[in-house]
């Protein structure tokens, strides 16, 4: 089943009297459980599709679809209940709140879900196990590597139990070993917990991990493709 769909989605910005097409008629889906790149040069349109498939923005025209709902028309507070209960980001900049620790970024999307302290503990327990970062938990972002802030970041993504995880660009900040490495863990993770990932990036390191690949250009489509 596909979990995230556009059909026919455009997208326009217009500022002062310019008018730039940054999506033009996309259709493509992503099925539960994928490990998907989105592919293009910078200006095709990847980080707009990761904004639509998010919710965080939505389209001029055509159809986005979450789970098999129709987001497209969503108001600004019901799009925000979708990102809350099923949608995890990843950013290129990481996006920690600086003077929490390690455990608190990762639980703090399961305070706002109203979680049990019992389970909140439990669910951030094995997420920062299965980032390699049991024994970091009480550091906070200045306390360490753009690598392991990278992997809280993580962790932090799958803390509700998303049925998608959209990273953007999320390799584009750490050298190639620390890249390697969390590309590695998302895609474990993914193996491990079903949730599907979807990165936009034009890094071939990344690239490579995907199992589905979808190229871009100029706001549109040029190649999808599957592999095994």
């Amino acid at each position: 089943m596909a979990i995230i769909a556009l059909e026919n989605a455009t997208k326009i910005y217009q500022i002062g009297e310019v008018e730039t097409h940054a999506l033009n008629g996309v259709t493509l889906s992503i099925e539960s459980g994928e490990f998907a790149a989105l592919v293009g040069p910078s200006g095709s349109g990847k980080t707009t599709i990761l904004q639509l498939m998010g919710c965080l923005d939505k389209p001029n025209s055509g159809i986005v679809k979450v789970n098999g709902q129709d987001v497209s028309q969503f108001k600004a507070n019901q799009r925000a209940e979708i990102r809350r209960q099923m949608i995890g980001f990843i950013f290129q900049f990481f996006a920690l709140v600086p003077v929490l620790s390690a455990y608190e970024n990762v639980e703090l999307p399961l305070l706002l879900n109203n979680v049990s302290a019992k389970e909140r503990k439990e669910r951030v327990g094995y997420l920062l196990d299965s980032v390699g970062l049991a024994d970091r938990m009480q550091h906070r972002p200045d306390q360490m590597s753009g690598g392991e802030q990278q992997r809280v970041a993580i962790a932090r993504a799958l803390a509700t139990n998303p049925v998608v995880v959209l990273a953007d660009e999320p390799t584009a900040n750490l050298d190639t070993e620390n890249g390697q490495q969390a590309m590695g863990i998302m895609k474990k993770l993914n193996e491990e917990t079903g949730t599907a990932f979807v990165f936009a990036t034009h890094d071939p390191r990344v690239m490579s991990y995907a199992r589905h690949v979808i190229k871009l250009r100029d706001g549109r489509v040029t190649e999808d493709s599957q592999h095994a």
